[in-house]
Protein backbone atom coordinates (compact mmCIF):
# COMPACT_ATOMS: atom_id res chain seq x y z
CA UNK A 1 0.00 0.00 0.00
CA UNK A 2 1.60 3.43 -0.73
CA UNK A 3 0.23 6.68 0.52
CA UNK A 4 0.78 9.81 -0.60
CA UNK A 5 0.68 12.23 2.39
CA UNK A 6 0.94 16.27 3.08
CA UNK A 7 1.63 18.14 5.71
CA UNK A 8 2.16 22.53 5.86
CA UNK A 9 3.18 23.06 9.68
CA UNK A 10 4.38 21.21 13.04
CA UNK A 11 1.04 20.46 14.37
CA UNK A 12 0.27 18.84 10.71
CA UNK A 13 4.25 17.16 11.01
CA UNK A 14 2.90 15.78 14.54
CA UNK A 15 -0.68 14.17 13.38
CA UNK A 16 1.21 12.36 10.68
CA UNK A 17 3.91 10.66 12.15
CA UNK A 18 2.01 9.48 14.94
CA UNK A 19 -0.57 8.51 11.87
CA UNK A 20 2.12 6.74 10.21
CA UNK A 21 2.87 5.64 13.42
CA UNK A 22 -0.15 4.12 13.82
CA UNK A 23 -0.24 2.48 9.80
CA UNK A 24 2.81 0.89 9.98
CA UNK A 25 2.02 -0.81 13.12
CA UNK A 26 -1.45 -1.88 11.85
CA UNK A 27 -0.34 -2.83 7.89
CA UNK A 28 3.82 -3.48 7.96
CA UNK A 29 4.52 -2.76 4.70
CA UNK A 30 3.21 0.43 3.63
CA UNK A 31 4.60 3.29 2.05
CA UNK A 32 5.11 6.74 2.47
CA UNK A 33 5.25 9.72 -0.33
CA UNK A 34 4.76 13.47 0.51
CA UNK A 35 5.51 16.39 1.88
CA UNK A 36 6.36 16.60 6.14
CA UNK A 37 8.46 18.05 8.82
CA UNK A 38 11.27 16.31 10.79
CA UNK A 39 8.32 13.92 12.97
CA UNK A 40 7.39 12.72 9.15
CA UNK A 41 10.35 12.47 7.96
CA UNK A 42 11.95 10.06 11.32
CA UNK A 43 8.71 7.60 10.41
CA UNK A 44 10.36 7.14 6.80
CA UNK A 45 8.73 9.79 4.89
CA UNK A 46 11.10 12.00 2.48
CA UNK A 47 9.88 15.21 2.19
CA UNK A 48 10.17 16.75 -1.44
CA UNK A 49 10.62 20.32 -0.68
CA UNK A 50 11.01 21.69 2.91
CA UNK A 51 7.61 21.42 4.81
CA UNK A 52 8.30 25.36 6.23
CA UNK A 53 7.44 27.15 2.54
CA UNK A 54 3.75 26.23 3.23
CA UNK A 55 3.51 27.67 7.16
CA UNK A 56 1.89 30.72 5.93
CA UNK A 57 -1.82 31.77 7.45
CA UNK A 58 -3.95 35.09 6.82
CA UNK A 59 -4.65 36.96 3.35
CA UNK A 60 -2.18 39.37 3.66
CA UNK A 61 0.48 37.17 4.56
CA UNK A 62 -0.32 34.72 1.57
CA UNK A 63 -0.15 37.29 -0.86
CA UNK A 64 3.65 37.98 -1.43
CA UNK A 65 4.46 34.01 -1.96
CA UNK A 66 1.33 33.32 -3.76
CA UNK A 67 3.32 32.67 -7.36
CA UNK A 68 6.02 30.29 -5.05
CA UNK A 69 2.86 28.24 -3.29
CA UNK A 70 1.05 28.12 -6.97
CA UNK A 71 3.46 26.39 -7.86
CA UNK A 72 4.30 24.28 -5.45
CA UNK A 73 0.65 22.99 -5.77
CA UNK A 74 1.12 22.14 -9.37
CA UNK A 75 4.47 20.21 -8.54
CA UNK A 76 2.64 18.39 -5.54
CA UNK A 77 -0.44 17.56 -7.82
CA UNK A 78 1.87 16.44 -10.71
CA UNK A 79 3.85 14.22 -8.33
CA UNK A 80 0.46 12.54 -7.03
CA UNK A 81 -0.54 11.61 -10.39
CA UNK A 82 2.60 10.30 -11.16
CA UNK A 83 2.72 8.14 -8.01
CA UNK A 84 -1.05 6.74 -8.23
CA UNK A 85 -1.21 5.98 -4.54
CA UNK A 86 -3.80 4.00 -2.92
CA UNK A 87 -5.05 7.02 -0.80
CA UNK A 88 -4.27 11.37 -0.78
CA UNK A 89 -3.87 12.27 3.00
CA UNK A 90 -3.84 15.83 3.47
CA UNK A 91 -3.65 16.98 6.69
CA UNK A 92 -4.39 20.27 7.92
CA UNK A 93 -3.41 23.24 5.71
CA UNK A 94 -6.65 23.67 3.64
CA UNK A 95 -5.63 26.47 1.35
CA UNK A 96 -2.53 24.45 0.08
CA UNK A 97 -4.18 20.64 0.45
CA UNK A 98 -7.42 21.25 -0.82
CA UNK A 99 -5.90 22.60 -4.13
CA UNK A 100 -3.65 20.15 -4.35
CA UNK A 101 -6.34 17.50 -4.05
CA UNK A 102 -8.57 19.28 -6.62
CA UNK A 103 -5.77 18.71 -9.11
CA UNK A 104 -5.24 15.22 -8.49
CA UNK A 105 -8.33 14.00 -7.99
CA UNK A 106 -9.21 16.13 -11.93
CA UNK A 107 -6.11 13.95 -12.86
CA UNK A 108 -7.39 10.80 -11.54
CA UNK A 109 -11.29 10.98 -10.38
CA UNK A 110 -10.78 7.45 -8.84
CA UNK A 111 -8.23 8.72 -6.40
CA UNK A 112 -9.03 8.34 -2.92
CA UNK A 113 -8.59 11.35 -1.04
CA UNK A 114 -8.39 11.72 3.08
CA UNK A 115 -8.38 15.10 4.91
CA UNK A 116 -6.83 15.14 8.69
CA UNK A 117 -8.13 17.82 10.91
CA UNK A 118 -12.11 18.74 10.16
CA UNK A 119 -12.12 22.97 8.87
CA UNK A 120 -13.79 24.76 11.55
CA UNK A 121 -17.12 25.24 9.75
CA UNK A 122 -18.86 25.55 13.23
CA UNK A 123 -16.79 28.85 13.85
CA UNK A 124 -16.82 30.26 10.65
CA UNK A 125 -17.38 30.13 7.00
CA UNK A 126 -19.58 26.87 7.13
CA UNK A 127 -19.86 26.44 3.20
CA UNK A 128 -16.41 25.48 3.20
CA UNK A 129 -17.80 21.66 4.22
CA UNK A 130 -19.49 21.68 0.88
CA UNK A 131 -16.80 22.89 -1.05
CA UNK A 132 -14.26 20.45 0.44
CA UNK A 133 -16.80 17.42 -0.28
CA UNK A 134 -16.06 18.15 -3.78
CA UNK A 135 -12.31 16.34 -3.58
CA UNK A 136 -12.27 14.77 -0.36
CA UNK A 137 -13.90 11.39 0.84
CA UNK A 138 -13.20 10.73 4.11
CA UNK A 139 -12.31 13.45 7.57
CA UNK A 140 -10.15 12.36 10.26
CA UNK A 141 -11.79 14.70 12.74
CA UNK A 142 -9.84 15.84 16.32
CA UNK A 143 -13.13 17.07 17.71
CA UNK A 144 -16.26 15.02 19.10
CA UNK A 145 -18.43 17.32 17.72
CA UNK A 146 -17.00 17.53 13.89
CA UNK A 147 -18.54 14.51 12.45
CA UNK A 148 -21.94 15.55 12.25
CA UNK A 149 -21.14 18.77 9.99
CA UNK A 150 -18.72 17.17 7.74
CA UNK A 151 -21.68 13.90 7.39
CA UNK A 152 -24.34 16.54 6.71
CA UNK A 153 -21.80 17.57 3.60
CA UNK A 154 -21.57 14.45 2.07
CA UNK A 155 -18.32 12.98 3.81
CA UNK A 156 -18.12 10.57 5.84
CA UNK A 157 -16.15 11.37 9.24
CA UNK A 158 -14.66 9.60 12.16
CA UNK A 159 -13.86 11.40 15.55
CA UNK A 160 -10.30 9.75 15.85
CA UNK A 161 -9.43 11.67 19.08
CA UNK A 162 -6.79 14.87 19.59
CA UNK A 163 -3.02 14.19 19.96
CA UNK A 164 -2.53 16.39 23.21
CA UNK A 165 -4.05 13.44 25.42
CA UNK A 166 -1.15 10.79 24.03
CA UNK A 167 1.49 13.37 24.05
CA UNK A 168 4.37 12.38 27.20
CA UNK A 169 4.10 15.10 29.48
CA UNK A 170 6.97 15.64 32.00
CA UNK A 171 6.83 14.06 35.51
CA UNK A 172 6.70 16.28 38.33
CA UNK A 173 10.45 15.16 39.48
CA UNK A 174 11.43 16.99 35.58
CA UNK A 175 9.72 19.84 36.03
CA UNK A 176 11.52 20.76 39.88
CA UNK A 177 14.81 19.87 38.34
CA UNK A 178 13.93 22.30 35.45
CA UNK A 179 13.38 25.14 37.74
CA UNK A 180 16.89 24.33 39.75
CA UNK A 181 18.65 23.81 36.36
CA UNK A 182 17.57 27.52 35.49
CA UNK A 183 18.03 28.76 39.12
CA UNK A 184 14.04 29.53 39.41
CA UNK A 185 13.38 29.05 43.01
CA UNK A 186 10.09 27.46 44.31
CA UNK A 187 8.36 30.80 45.21
CA UNK A 188 9.33 32.77 42.12
CA UNK A 189 6.12 32.94 39.38
CA UNK A 190 7.21 31.20 35.92
CA UNK A 191 5.60 32.24 32.83
CA UNK A 192 5.71 30.83 29.29
CA UNK A 193 5.37 33.50 26.81
CA UNK A 194 4.34 31.45 23.57
CA UNK A 195 3.71 33.71 20.76
CA UNK A 196 3.10 31.19 17.87
CA UNK A 197 4.82 28.96 15.84
CA UNK A 198 4.53 30.86 12.25
CA UNK A 199 6.73 34.06 11.66
CA UNK A 200 4.00 36.35 10.71
CA UNK A 201 2.50 35.44 14.44
CA UNK A 202 5.61 35.81 16.15
CA UNK A 203 6.29 39.13 14.44
CA UNK A 204 3.16 40.25 15.49
CA UNK A 205 2.36 39.37 18.72
CA UNK A 206 6.21 38.98 20.03
CA UNK A 207 6.33 42.87 21.00
CA UNK A 208 2.93 42.79 22.59
CA UNK A 209 3.75 40.12 24.68
CA UNK A 210 7.14 41.23 25.82
CA UNK A 211 5.40 44.71 26.60
CA UNK A 212 2.75 42.43 29.00
CA UNK A 213 4.95 40.49 30.89
CA UNK A 214 7.73 43.36 31.20
CA UNK A 215 3.96 45.25 33.03
CA UNK A 216 3.84 41.85 34.94
CA UNK A 217 7.36 41.97 36.06
CA UNK A 218 7.03 45.74 37.62
CA UNK A 219 4.21 43.66 39.88
CA UNK A 220 5.76 40.39 40.42
CA UNK A 221 9.42 41.72 40.32
CA UNK A 222 10.84 37.72 40.38
CA UNK A 223 8.99 36.62 37.40
CA UNK A 224 11.06 34.27 35.14
CA UNK A 225 9.97 33.78 31.61
CA UNK A 226 9.80 31.04 29.61
CA UNK A 227 9.80 31.06 25.48
CA UNK A 228 9.49 27.28 23.76
CA UNK A 229 9.80 27.90 20.14
CA UNK A 230 9.65 25.56 16.85
CA UNK A 231 12.57 25.20 14.33
CA UNK A 232 10.68 27.50 11.52
CA UNK A 233 10.61 30.63 13.90
CA UNK A 234 13.65 29.61 16.57
CA UNK A 235 16.31 31.73 14.69
CA UNK A 236 13.49 35.42 15.02
CA UNK A 237 12.52 34.02 18.67
CA UNK A 238 16.20 34.54 19.91
CA UNK A 239 17.16 37.80 17.88
CA UNK A 240 14.11 39.16 19.55
CA UNK A 241 14.66 37.66 23.46
CA UNK A 242 18.10 39.06 23.27
CA UNK A 243 16.34 42.65 23.06
CA UNK A 244 14.63 42.11 25.94
CA UNK A 245 15.95 43.89 29.21
CA UNK A 246 15.29 40.82 31.63
CA UNK A 247 16.24 37.72 29.34
CA UNK A 248 13.76 35.31 28.78
CA UNK A 249 14.91 30.88 28.87
CA UNK A 250 14.46 30.01 25.00
CA UNK A 251 14.05 26.58 24.56
CA UNK A 252 13.68 24.75 21.48
CA UNK A 253 14.22 20.98 22.36
CA UNK A 254 11.03 18.80 23.39
CA UNK A 255 11.67 17.36 26.35
CA UNK A 256 12.87 20.80 27.57
CA UNK A 257 9.66 22.29 26.57
CA UNK A 258 7.46 19.40 28.09
CA UNK A 259 9.51 19.96 31.70
CA UNK A 260 8.44 24.15 31.24
CA UNK A 261 5.14 22.99 30.36
CA UNK A 262 4.73 21.55 33.93
CA UNK A 263 6.76 23.77 35.61
CA UNK A 264 5.30 26.93 34.58
CA UNK A 265 2.57 28.48 37.04
CA UNK A 266 0.71 30.28 34.19
CA UNK A 267 0.77 31.13 30.33
CA UNK A 268 0.60 33.83 27.64
CA UNK A 269 -0.52 32.15 24.36
CA UNK A 270 -1.53 32.68 21.03
CA UNK A 271 -4.53 31.06 20.23
CA UNK A 272 -4.51 27.47 18.92
CA UNK A 273 -3.87 23.63 19.86
CA UNK A 274 -1.39 25.42 22.46
CA UNK A 275 -4.23 26.01 24.61
CA UNK A 276 -4.89 22.18 25.04
CA UNK A 277 -0.93 21.45 25.38
CA UNK A 278 -1.21 23.66 28.46
CA UNK A 279 -4.30 22.28 29.38
CA UNK A 280 -3.13 19.04 29.57
CA UNK A 281 -0.41 20.21 31.93
CA UNK A 282 -3.26 22.06 34.06
CA UNK A 283 -1.02 25.51 33.66
CA UNK A 284 -3.28 28.42 34.07
CA UNK A 285 -3.53 30.35 30.79
CA UNK A 286 -4.35 34.14 28.95
CA UNK A 287 -4.88 33.35 25.56
CA UNK A 288 -4.52 36.58 23.12
CA UNK A 289 -3.67 36.60 19.15
CA UNK A 290 -4.29 39.37 16.48
CA UNK A 291 -3.96 38.79 12.32
CA UNK A 292 -2.86 41.49 9.76
CA UNK A 293 -5.64 44.05 9.67
CA UNK A 294 -7.39 43.30 6.55
CA UNK A 295 -7.53 39.71 7.61
CA UNK A 296 -8.77 40.76 11.03
CA UNK A 297 -11.74 42.63 9.64
CA UNK A 298 -12.76 39.91 6.97
CA UNK A 299 -12.44 37.45 10.03
CA UNK A 300 -14.40 39.72 12.21
CA UNK A 301 -17.25 39.82 9.84
CA UNK A 302 -17.06 35.81 9.20
CA UNK A 303 -16.86 34.07 13.17
CA UNK A 304 -20.08 32.42 14.33
CA UNK A 305 -18.72 32.15 17.60
CA UNK A 306 -17.93 33.92 21.29
CA UNK A 307 -14.88 32.07 21.81
CA UNK A 308 -11.79 31.03 20.31
CA UNK A 309 -10.13 29.03 22.17
CA UNK A 310 -10.56 25.21 21.83
CA UNK A 311 -10.85 24.32 26.14
CA UNK A 312 -13.43 26.64 25.99
CA UNK A 313 -15.37 25.10 23.19
CA UNK A 314 -14.98 21.22 23.99
CA UNK A 315 -15.55 22.41 27.71
CA UNK A 316 -18.63 24.18 27.11
CA UNK A 317 -17.09 27.04 29.47
CA UNK A 318 -15.21 30.39 28.95
CA UNK A 319 -12.84 29.60 31.55
CA UNK A 320 -10.09 30.51 29.67
CA UNK A 321 -9.70 34.41 29.13
CA UNK A 322 -8.93 35.97 25.67
CA UNK A 323 -7.30 38.75 24.40
CA UNK A 324 -8.19 38.89 20.32
CA UNK A 325 -7.98 41.23 17.83
CA UNK A 326 -8.23 44.95 18.80
CA UNK A 327 -8.14 43.83 22.61
CA UNK A 328 -5.20 42.33 22.00
CA UNK A 329 -3.37 45.17 23.88
CA UNK A 330 -0.54 44.68 26.91
CA UNK A 331 -2.37 46.60 29.63
CA UNK A 332 -5.21 44.44 30.03
CA UNK A 333 -3.39 41.29 29.34
CA UNK A 334 -0.67 42.42 31.89
CA UNK A 335 -3.65 42.65 34.04
CA UNK A 336 -5.19 39.65 33.46
CA UNK A 337 -2.13 37.34 34.25
CA UNK A 338 -1.75 39.34 37.40
CA UNK A 339 -4.83 38.02 38.51
CA UNK A 340 -4.65 34.78 37.85
CA UNK A 341 -1.29 34.86 39.53
CA UNK A 342 -3.40 35.82 42.98
CA UNK A 343 -6.94 34.05 42.10
CA UNK A 344 -7.13 30.28 42.93
CA UNK A 345 -10.89 30.90 42.47
CA UNK A 346 -10.27 31.40 38.58
CA UNK A 347 -7.19 28.93 38.61
CA UNK A 348 -9.64 26.48 39.68
CA UNK A 349 -12.56 27.08 37.03
CA UNK A 350 -9.66 26.40 34.47
CA UNK A 351 -8.36 23.31 35.86
CA UNK A 352 -12.01 21.80 35.47
CA UNK A 353 -12.62 22.70 32.18
CA UNK A 354 -9.31 21.24 31.08
CA UNK A 355 -10.14 18.11 33.06
CA UNK A 356 -13.77 17.92 30.95
CA UNK A 357 -11.62 18.73 28.14
CA UNK A 358 -9.35 16.09 28.03
CA UNK A 359 -11.47 13.55 29.08
CA UNK A 360 -13.75 14.78 25.76
CA UNK A 361 -10.60 14.35 23.65
CA UNK A 362 -9.92 10.80 24.20
CA UNK A 363 -8.04 10.62 27.39
CA UNK A 364 -8.10 7.26 28.32
CA UNK A 365 -8.40 5.45 25.42
CA UNK A 366 -6.83 4.26 22.02
CA UNK A 367 -3.90 6.87 20.87
CA UNK A 368 -5.61 9.22 18.16
CA UNK A 369 -2.54 7.96 16.07
CA UNK A 370 -3.94 4.73 16.26
CA UNK A 371 -7.38 5.48 15.74
CA UNK A 372 -6.95 7.51 13.13
CA UNK A 373 -4.81 4.78 11.13
CA UNK A 374 -7.51 2.21 11.88
CA UNK A 375 -9.74 5.02 10.52
CA UNK A 376 -7.82 5.05 7.15
CA UNK A 377 -7.91 1.24 6.78
CA UNK A 378 -11.17 0.89 7.14
CA UNK A 379 -11.94 3.49 4.15
CA UNK A 380 -9.20 2.07 2.20
CA UNK A 381 -10.97 -1.52 2.53
CA UNK A 382 -7.74 -2.85 4.43
CA UNK A 383 -9.47 -2.78 8.40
Amino acid sequence: MRLFLIAGEASGDSLGAALMAGLKALHPGVEFHGIGGPLMQAEGLESRFPMEELSVMGLWEVLPKYRALKARIAQTARAVADLTPDALITIDSPDFCLRVAALARAANPRLKTIHYVAPSVWAWRPGRAAKMAQVIDHVLALLPFEPPYMQAAGMSCDFVGHPVVAAPRATPDQAVAFRETHMIGPDQPLVLCLPGSRRGEVARLAPRFDEALMRLRDREPGLRVVLPTVRGVAAMVRQMAARWPVAPIVIEAPEDKRAAFAAADLALAASGTVSLELAANHTPMVIAYDMAPLTRLILGRLLRVDTVTLVNLVSETRAIPEFLGRACRPGPIAAELARLLNDPVAVAAQHAAMEVTMQRLGAGGEAPGLRAARSVLRVLGRG
